[in-house]
């Protein structure tokens, strides 16, 4: 299965959502979160640095929780621009 190149908005959002899940981890240290979220330390670096962009929805869903978060948050704060690569869904 060859995966489609993602697009620099999804990038980006990758980012953002990285940034928003080390800024919810605190003084947390980074294993103590990625094991009550029952995910490696080394996914949870992946994601917090942006170099694994599009995480498992049950990852975020874990993390989430680990970390108190909301998911209706987190999906807002993530698309929080619209994504200029992409056509408006019609009305």
């Amino acid at each position: 299965m060859v995966r489609t190149p993602l697009t620099p908005w999804e990038r980006q959002r990758g980012e953002l959502f990285g940034a928003l899940i080390r800024r919810a981890r605190g003084d947390r240290s980074m294993v103590e979160v990625a094991a009550a979220a029952g995910v490696s330390a080394e996914t949870l670096r992946k994601i917090e640095t942006g170099r694994a962009p599009t995480p498992a929805f049950f990852t975020v869903a874990a993390l989430a929780a680990a970390l108190d978060l909301s998911m209706d948050e987190l999906a807002a704060a993530c698309a929080a621009e619209a994504d200029p690569w992409q056509e408006p869904l019609s009305a």
